[in-house]
């Protein structure tokens, strides 16, 4: 079977081919230059990894990684049914929802003693065990509790064949990004985020993706952040950052694609719309880093450093936080175990 094309790729051939979803220019440079305005504050670093990811253990401890891995590989599908009924975890008098409710949940158990970040324990662990360590506060449970813990003790037991833990696993890799998604994606099943798409074998990786960037977060936060070949990293295609760049003007959908999101239609993993918005939100960020990269170059006369990854840490907290204003603005709804 051939081998998929890899996510930018991916990205510029749905793009290209894509008939409910299009990348719109003005809106493009529009995000650029929102983004040149905010190049020397910390929104656009690494480095404020622990900012983003305030229930994480301290960047200083290997717990922190493995905390990485249990989360990144649990990170999907958190939408409720309904807008009212949302799986809610409360930890130190802040209730969370969404993927902060799984955050929550894993920080909880390990402060209550469940070696939840240890793959020897995670490996073996019963659905009923994990259940209590995603426990909701109220009536809704988190969705897809055996999916969970499928992948988690699929991943413990991957970490285990090489030298147990998240840190000596990807040390394989080198300190080289593409080789880390590689690894990720070769050795573990459930990262495997493909599809096929007008023929072609295509490939999004939003989880490995991720994992690797949350690692890069973490080594960056002490200092050791020398990892090679981020620029290779796409922005992660959930449901989330689609949203903000249809919002922001640098996305646009087709009328028939916006009415079926706001009737709430469910669209499969692999469906060709579901495949456009996530291809097309990965190749609209590669052309707003594009853009943002000649602007500083033409008015600064140097060489700009942010990367897709930077851009979608920063795309993803501003839809949460102007996620009232964009309201109008349907995400779509997929249940799978790739976001």
């Amino acid at each position: 079977m051939e081998k998929p094309l890899l996510p930018r790729e991916s990205g510029q051939f749905i793009a290209e081919q894509s008939r409910d979803v299009f990348v719109e220019d003005e809106g493009v440079q529009k995000v650029a230059e929102m983004l040149y305005g905010l190049q020397h504050s910390d929104e656009l670093t690494a480095s404020g990894w622990k900012k983003a990811n305030p229930l994480a253990p301290a960047p200083t401890s290997d717990q922190a990684l493995n905390w990485v891995f249990v989360v990144d590989t649990m990170n999907f599908s958190f939408w409720p049914e309904e807008e009212t009924q949302q799986c809610e975890v409360t930890y130190k008098g802040t209730t969370h929802t969404g993927y902060m409710t799984l955050c929550a949940a894993i920080t909880r158990a390990m402060e209550e003693g469940v070696p939840i970040t240890d793959p020897k324990y995670f490996s073996q662990m019963n659905v009923e065990e994990l259940g209590r360590v995603l426990r909701s506060d109220n009536e809704t449970p988190m969705p897809m509790l055996r999916e969970r813990h499928q992948v988690l003790t699929e991943g413990g037991r991957v970490l285990l064949e090489h030298g147990g833990s998240f840190r000596s696993f990807i040390s394989q890799a080198g300190n080289d990004a593409q080789r880390m998604m590689e690894l990720i994606v070769e050795k573990i099943p459930s990262y495997r985020d493909e599809a096929t798409y007008e023929g072609k074998r295509i490939s999004f990786y939003k989880r490995a993706q991720i994992l690797v960037a949350d690692y890069w977060g973490i080594m960056a936060a002490r200092g050791q952040g020398d990892i090679i070949n981020m620029d290779w990293l796409t922005m992660f295609a959930d449901y989330r950052v689609p949203q903000a760049l249809v919002y922001l003007g640098a996305l646009r959908y087709s009328d028939t694609l916006m009415q079926v999101l706001k009737n709430g239609e469910l669209l499969s993993s692999g469906d060709r719309r579901e495949v456009e918005i996530r291809g097309c939100s990965i190749w609209c960020v590669e052309l707003i880093k594009d853009r943002l990269h000649k602007l500083v170059q033409e008015r600064d006369g140097q060489p700009c450093s942010v990367n897709s990854v930077i851009i979608d840490f920063y795309l993803w907290p501003y839809a949460k936080q102007h996620h009232k204003e964009m309201a109008h603005i349907p995400i779509h709804h997929t249940r799978c175990i790739y976001y």
